[in-house]
């Protein structure tokens, strides 16, 4: 009997090689959790059996009990996720935490209700084996908890460093909270929810890509050129637009940036991304080029294209969030008295001038953005009949919806009457040219005006604002621009 129990569990082992059977499976992995902390009562089990004739061979017993632990241990700890197709190392990391958490979890909760059990007399026959033994009892005891609480720390350190949905400050607030006992019940929780959900979002995101593999669906006819918003410079290492602009060149399409300044005016602006689309129209060797403009970007596209008289160059322009009535926030910020205005805004200008401005001018920029200088812009700058003007906004769900414009989204909610907006921008006033649509997801988190450039790398549930750019330019590309 005892050889038979080894050969068990050498077959279950070699299966699993072999791909044959998954212990990491739903029902496996239950079952794991159920047994493998009670190795030490198992293998005691065996001695015990052996010694009253019930088992023959109780050494072999014992040592494919402790093979198999053996092996499971490091397949839960280090591979409890071998094949996931569409998975990259990240998300497969994810998913093994989402999975050893949830083995945590379980094996506290089976544990628990094994001891009690146990401790009650419910278990009589266990503990009539075992009479005489509490020295093994505490021995199984102390490697349950370590052994679960090992697979604890495992579980939480994957999803903390891989899971892109928690940021920063959820991240810190977690770490410092999963030592209080009933709330870290309720963190585990929401750390397994994030991750299930991340990982749900990136495979869907992969099946799209396999999907439209090799269609240069986003290959419009005309080059990209994507412009910047106010107070952000086209960095190297820190693209303004995040993941976006790689999957639009993933799909066909060719991407430029305007490499206008952070606060430059609209004037500047506007000259600056001309000579940028003259040497691109040289390179590409065509005739012209869309822009997708975001917030201030989408003005200074509208000058460029009115009164510098590029309107045979530009084909397209898509304005993202662009505050073409104005920022209402401006009318909050302008109440700050001009000499302490001037002086917040030349600290800006010293601090952008080392990291790339020539001119920058913060003072005169960030006021261009009032409605009363919106309204005189509109009026002076019409559309061209040779251009295709389209637009989109969004709106943010409550002033919690992003930490990062939680304030200014307060001040926007209270200076237009609780007009939607997305923390810098209302909805009505991102309307120009052919309104396409607000962007905001079915929850209560809506989408923010940084939302909308991919600014924090992550994933909302009910919005993916990759596939978004994706759709937007497929649609330009689909209408021959």
């Amino acid at each position: 009997m005892g050889i038979f129990i080894f050969f068990v569990c050498a077959f279950i082992l070699t299966l699993d090689i072999l791909g044959k059977i998954n212990v990491m499976g739903r029902i496996p992995r239950f079952l794991c959790m159920l047994f493998l902390p009670q190795v030490i009562i198992l293998c005691g089990a065996a001695a015990k059996a052996g010694k009253h004739g019930i088992l023959s061979f109780p050494g072999f017993a014992s040592a494919g009990i402790v093979l198999l632990y053996a092996y499971l241990l490091v397949r839960i700890h280090l591979f409890p996720v071998r094949r996931v197709a569409s998975c990259t190392r990240r998300i497969k990391i994810l998913l093994g935490g989402k999975i050893i958490l949830s083995c945590s979890l379980w094996g506290f909760l089976m544990q628990g209700i094994f001891y009690i059990l146990l401790f009650t007399g419910h278990l009589s026959p266990l503990d009539r084996l075992f009479a005489g033994s509490p020295l093994l009892y505490t021995i199984n005891v102390i490697h349950s908890i370590s052994f679960l609480f090992l697979i604890l720390l495992n579980g939480q350190a994957r999803i903390l460093f891989t899971c892109y949905r928690l940021g920063i400050v959820r991240r810190l607030l977690i770490v410092l909270n999963l030592w209080i006992p009933f709330i870290n019940l309720f963190l585990m929780h929401y750390l397994g929810k994030k991750a299930a959900e991340e990982c749900d979002h990136e495979m869907c995101r992969f099946s799209n890509r396999a999907a439209r593999a090799n269609s240069n669906q986003c290959a419009t006819k005309y080059p990209l050129v994507m412009l910047h918003g106010i107070g952000f410079r086209d960095l190297r290492y820190f693209n303004y637009w995040g993941r976006i602009p790689k999957e639009l060149t993933r799909n066909g399409a060719v991407v430029y940036y305007g490499h206008q300044e952070a606060w430059g005016t609209i004037e500047e602006n506007a000259a600056f991304v001309q000579h940028k689309i003259e040497e691109i129209l040289a390179m590409e060797h065509c005739e012209k080029v869309n822009i997708i403009a975001h917030s201030k970007g989408g003005l200074d596209a509208r000058y460029l294209i009115t009164h510098l008289h590029m309107e045979q160059q530009v084909a397209s322009l898509t304005t993202v969030s662009t505050p073409h009535m104005g920022s209402e926030l401006l009318l909050i910020l302008n109440r700050i008295p001009d000499r302490i205005y001037r002086l917040i805004s030349s600290r800006f200008d010293s601090a952008f001038r080392k990291i790339g401005d020539c001119h920058p001018d913060c003072y005169h920029a960030s006021k261009q953005l009032s409605p009363e200088f919106c309204r005189q812009f509109n009026q002076a700058t019409p559309n061209s009949d040779s251009v295709y003007y389209q637009s989109y906004a969004s709106v943010m769900g409550h002033c919690w919806s992003d930490s990062l414009l939680s304030i200014p989204h307060l001040f926007m909610s209270l200076a237009s009457h609780g007009k939607p907006n997305d923390g810098l921008v209302t909805e009505d006033s991102a309307k120009w040219g052919i309104f396409k649509e607000t962007f905001q997801n079915k929850y209560r988190r809506g989408i923010s005006h940084g939302d909308m450039i991919d600014l924090k790398r992550e994933d909302y549930k009910g919005f993916d604002v990759i596939e978004t750019y994706v759709d937007i330019v497929t649609d330009l590309k689909n209408m021959g621009f």
